[in-house]
């Protein structure tokens, strides 16, 4: 698997499929395979007519462990994708976040808004806003010895999806730490690209996508019947809004 260097953190992605470049930048303790491979995401969007650039975040997957909770702040895994476009040569390119992801996807366009297309937000609504990022409980939970140490429910649903992603706990939990910044309603009002927020009508974590989607100009929201947080990733009418979002770029 291709990878680069930036700032001495070794970042790993995959790049398939021809056209219009789009970058995935996948959620907490997940990977470029587990958020976007194996939910359906490569191939939904290669057979669209798009190249499809996934990163595996600092932290995360075949990318550069690193065990201080500074080097995750959002501007900096936000300045990996940007660092990747510079990698590739690509002035811009549209960007879906999910979740962890689309924090750091918000951050970019409002950073950089020059070089993302457009925006997909996915798994994240005001929890950019009013949410920082996953609690403390779930960074303990991520160091207990052993899952059966876990008391906290959700805790327990983040250990418990950490190990099966084989991830780095060390790693995760200086990640949950480091990356706890949100956007005022007035940074969010000046993200200057098309931006679509999908969120599941069952996710407690996420916080509403038309509450947001109503602060950025021209933006459209997605509410995902019935589906919660982990399983709205893979959800076939996300995938379809999402196409059809694309599309309308010229």
């Amino acid at each position: 698997m291709p990878s680069f260097m930036h700032d001495d953190v070794e970042i790993a992605f995959l790049d398939e499929g021809e056209g219009e470049p789009i970058v995935l930048v996948h959620g907490f303790a997940s990977n470029r395979v587990v958020n976007w491979v194996n939910p359906g995401w490569l191939s939904t969007l290669t057979r669209a007519g798009r190249r499809v650039i996934a990163l595996d975040n600092r932290g995360h997957g075949e990318s550069t462990k690193l065990y201080d909770p500074a080097a995750y702040h959002s501007a900096i895994m936000a300045d990996d994708v940007r660092a990747l476009l510079d990698h590739l040569g690509l002035a811009r390119a549209d960007v879906m976040g999910y979740s962890m992801g689309a924090r750091n996807t918000a951050f970019l366009a409002l950073a950089h808004p020059g070089r993302v297309r457009s925006a997909i937000l996915g798994g994240l609504g005001m929890g950019l806003i009013h949410g920082s990022g996953l609690p403390e409980t779930i960074a303990q939970a991520l160091e207990a010895p052993a899952l059966a140490d876990v008391t906290d429910p959700r805790g327990r649903v983040f250990r418990s999806f950490a190990e099966q992603t084989r991830s780095d706990l060390r790693a995760l939990a200086a990640c949950i730490r480091g990356s706890r910044q949100t956007l005022g309603p007035a940074e969010v009002g000046r993200i200057a690209v098309p931006v679509l927020v999908a969120v599941g009508s069952a996710d407690e974590i996420a916080g509403s996508a038309e509450q947001l989607a109503a602060l950025i100009p021209g933006a459209e929201a997605l509410v995902m019947p019935g589906r919660d947080h982990m399983l709205s990733v893979g959800d076939r009418g996300f995938k379809a809004k999402a196409v059809e979002f694309l599309g309308q770029r010229p």
